[in-house]
């Protein structure tokens, strides 16, 4: 079984395992205690913060441990707004967060605040001077993910912490993707991270508050951690978090350029061996080891699961899943297809001949799996010149299936009219018509659903 999935959970690297487990033994004591157990297992915590402070680029004092990376950002979005709260109720972040900032944000804005969403490029990234606009007087803080969990863009970090830090608003850096290939550049405020995407255990988060950065925790006060994140360490698995991050680091340089090659050679033959496919993510600016694409005609749970029989383990950000009626927020954010989503998120340590053989496995999988899915026959009518088509009740990716089978049916000019309540033909529509060179005229009302309209330039 080929797993390529490291986006969401990355394999426990062998320097975790080892550390886990000789941790074990002797960090089971409570570290605030002052007997031989007491100290020892304090030892072991201090010596596991001064590694993570090193491999993040702050002072030990400035990082604790949370219970988990989505711990780690509510703490530190809570507290910074808190700590903040005379300077104003204004929130900052980008449209294509992690789910744990936009819920942050969510409740934030339920409670009275409010929240400025900056869009992105159809490439994942964020503009600075989009940044740069949304800051108020009465901002008191802004967050921008270091790169793209779903398609691997890299963020401004470094030029956003520039604009922010001129505007005296603290920047939350959200660096769980990023953050076992190297330190995150720039001038910025806090930063959060999680331990089992770079091959530490589940159950490790990071917050670094920097020092001068008015912070006020929120919830009842614990004396551990800071007063920042409550309830008594796991500190095996601290440990184990702080050894794993190191041992990556050794090896980040190396295995980077190495994933590059491979996560390219993906990049440039999936949309020669499989036909009206959309490569998203930034091209360049992005992580080693993430490729995502989009496949017209499919559904995402079909693949996934043929992908799965076929001994490879991926991930989608597809509407057309059992788990989502909606199409991932970061690619409808985007602008870019969303139905077939595949992300490819290559582990370290993944083989060339791995890849070669999900190169070869995947035309048939989406060959085998637009056949069985078919293409009801539309429902077709001529309305005012536009052929209709009724694609009410259809979900993903039926309504452009049966947009492709009749847009040769009106002649160069003509325009197809396509009737849909799917949440996904609102982003899949508008993206078939720009890899297809069909004009999207736009989005009108219906008595149910919405008209989608499409003229035929070729």
């Amino acid at each position: 079984m080929s797993y390529f999935d490291a986006a969401s959970a990355a394999p426990l690297h062998p320097v975790a395992r080892q550390a886990l487990l000789a941790s074990v033994d002797e960090g089971w004591a409570d570290p605030a205690r002052l007997y031989r157990e007491g100290r020892r297992a304090r030892m072991l915590l201090d010596a596991a913060r001064e590694a993570a402070a090193e491999a993040v680029g702050c002072r030990p004092d400035e990082l604790v441990f949370t219970a988990s990376g989505t711990r780690a950002v509510h703490s530190g979005i809570e507290g910074a707004l808190a700590g903040r709260r005379r300077i104003g109720r204004h929130l900052i972040v980008s449209a294509v967060e992690h789910s744990s900032v936009l819920h942050s944000a969510e409740a934030f804005e339920a409670a009275g605040g409010t929240v400025t969403r900056v869009p992105v490029t159809r490439a994942g990234r964020a503009d600075t001077a989009a940044y740069r606009a949304a800051l108020r007087p009465d901002t008191a803080l802004a967050c921008l993910q270091s790169a793209n969990h779903e398609v691997g863009t890299v963020q401004p970090v470094a030029e956003v912490a520039e604009v922010c830090r001129t505007a005296g608003v603290p920047l939350l850096v959200d660096a769980a993707q990023s953050l076992g290939w190297g330190p995150v550049e720039g001038d910025w405020s806090l930063l959060t991270a999680s331990a089992h995407k770079w091959g530490g255990p589940s159950g490790v988060g990071l917050l670094v508050v920097r020092k001068g950065v008015r912070f006020a925790p929120q919830g009842p006060l614990d004396e551990r951690e800071s007063g920042r994140a409550a309830g008594f360490q796991n500190i095996p698995a601290i440990v184990a978090a702080a050894a794993s991050l190191r041992a990556v680091r050794t090896e980040a340089v190396q295995e980077a350029a190495r994933l590059r090659e491979l996560t390219e050679r993906i990049r440039t033959r999936v949309p020669n061996l499989v036909p009206d496919v959309e490569v998203v993510g930034d091209p360049v600016r992005r992580l080693p080891g993430i490729v995502t694409f989009s496949c017209l005609y499919v559904d995402g749970e079909t693949v996934l699961h043929e992908l799965d029989r076929a001994g490879f383990s991926v991930s989608s950000g597809s509407s057309c899943t059992s788990s989502t009626l909606t199409p991932s927020h970061v690619l409808k954010a985007m602008g870019v297809l969303s139905e077939g989503n595949v992300r490819v998120s290559l582990p370290p340590g993944a083989e060339a001949d791995e890849v070669d053989r999900f190169l070869s496995v995947l035309p048939d999988v989406v060959a085998t799996v637009r056949e069985k899915l078919g293409a009801p026959a539309p429902r077709t009518a001529v309305h005012e010149d536009a052929l209709v088509v009724d694609a009410l009740g259809k979900v993903c990716p039926i309504p452009v299936i049966e947009l492709a089978k009749v847009i040769g049916d009106v002649p160069v000019g003509g325009s197809v009219r396509v009737l849909a309540d799917d949440e996904a033909a609102r982003l899949d529509i508008p993206a078939w018509c720009e890899m297809r060179g069909q004009q999207y005229l736009g989005e009108e009302p219906a008595e149910r659903g919405s008209a989608y309209l499409v003229r035929r330039l070729s």
